[in-house]
């Protein structure tokens, strides 16, 4: 029967598009809010921002996710192709590349022709499209999958700081911002080293520190701009 085991890598596509676009939903908005707020506008023009911001980071990461793993997936779908040729017109050169392959992995010649006789036999592409070009079905992402993930994420994060701003007293919208964006960011820091099985404090610190640096040179860039209109 066969054996199937549950890895942390098999989480990795969707895992690294929803932190990504969550992260970057929370600190790009949460820093957006915070400089337009610390520029001194009315409440009004800082929803708008933070809206527009929120729709446009959102269909940005869509498509830059879609854009990066199509592009990927095109890399991956030429060197195949070029496989499959190298494989029809030199298939015994390609043995014994594969051959080599598992030799240098620690089998012994003989059995290493044998592993590679038997494997060509089986599927000789699907045996070179692993053993020497590493692609495998668990690290291959799917654009249009990997696009809504990112979306949706980023607008989930997003909501938090936009929510905030909305309902916060106009002069304290900067404190209310920091008090709920940066112990958020450490939980979402912490889910999703756990669901990679990485250590949850670097996780949580990393984002955290990221996000307050973030935040604290908009607000800045903001006082400064504000400061001389």
């Amino acid at each position: 029967m066969p054996h199937h085991e549950m890895h942390f890598l098999q989480r990795s596509g969707w895992l690294r598009a929803s932190v990504l676009g969550a992260n970057d939903g929370i600190i790009s908005t949460a820093s957006l809010l915070m400089g337009v707020a610390a520029a001194g506008t009315d409440n009004s023009a800082l929803l708008v921002t933070g809206v527009a911001g929120l729709v446009a980071g959102a269909l940005s990461m869509a498509t830059g996710e879609y854009v990066s793993v199509s592009s990927q997936m095109d890399i991956e779908q030429a060197d195949l192709a070029r496989e499959a040729r190298e494989l029809q017109d030199n298939p015994d050169s390609e043995l014994r590349e594969l051959t080599g392959i598992y030799v240098q992995r620690g089998l012994s010649p003989a059995l290493a022709q044998q592993v590679a006789q038997a494997l060509s036999h089986h599927d000789s592409l699907a045996a070179h499209a692993r053993d020497e070009l590493g692609l495998h079905e668990l690290n291959q992402a799917n654009p249009l999958h990997a696009a809504l993930a990112s979306a949706l994420a980023f607008a989930s994060g997003a909501a938090l700081p936009l929510l905030t701003a909305w309902l916060a007293p106009h002069a304290q919208v900067q404190t209310w911002l920091i008090v709920s964006t940066l112990p958020f960011l450490g939980l979402l820091g912490a889910v999703a080293a756990n669901a990679g099985g990485a250590s949850v404090w670097k996780g949580v610190s990393r984002i955290v520190l990221w996000g307050a640096l973030a935040m604290a040179a908009t607000a800045l860039i903001g006082h400064w701009f504000g400061v001389h209109a």
